[in-house]
């Protein structure tokens, strides 16, 4: 088998298409749409919108460099461990704002809590909710989701055969 034959054979074994066209438009529009995912995480509290609509935002755009650049260059660049870090460091920020106030004999995010014990102001306390702990679950859930899906852990015969 010449080099040719094994170049031919594995292009068709991918799934994957480079195309200059998207390549350049994920380049241009990826910068915006982060920083518009961005945007909503950081406004959610007091404006329309939100953490959890910013945290999706900020998973489309990394699931758009993947469809992009490929997925798994995008899975070497965004490793396993940062999507993790993600979903668990906004959980970890969710229960430690939430339970704080429980330590001292109080409810489950009182965030009036801060203002009384701590004159930090109400707003505060929402904002480490919204900031630190929904925007970072909903990015590193659906950004692992895909590349589960992805790396084919969710089968259609596995599934099949279940039935």
């Amino acid at each position: 088998m010449s080099s040719d034959d094994s170049i031919t054979s594995e292009s068709e074994e991918s799934t994957y298409t480079e195309s200059q066209v998207i390549m350049t438009t994920v380049r241009v529009v990826a910068p915006f749409s982060l920083t518009y995912g961005l945007f909503l995480t950081f406004h959610g509290s007091g404006s329309p919108g939100g953490s959890f609509q910013g945290g999706a935002i900020m998973a489309a755009t990394v699931l758009m460099i993947a469809f992009a650049f490929g997925i798994e260059p995008t899975r070497e660049w965004l490793r396993n461990r940062t999507v993790v870090a993600l979903a668990a460091g906004g959980t970890a920020t969710f229960t430690l704002v939430g339970l704080i106030p429980v330590l001292y004999g109080r409810r489950f995010l009182e965030h009036r809590f801060y203002e009384d014990q701590f004159h930090i102001k109400t707003k505060w306390g929402l904002e480490a909710i919204e900031v630190g702990g929904v925007a970072p679950i909903v990015a590193g859930v659906i950004t692992g989701l895909f590349f589960l899906i992805a790396a084919g852990l969710f089968d259609a015969e596995e599934v099949s055969e279940d039935e």
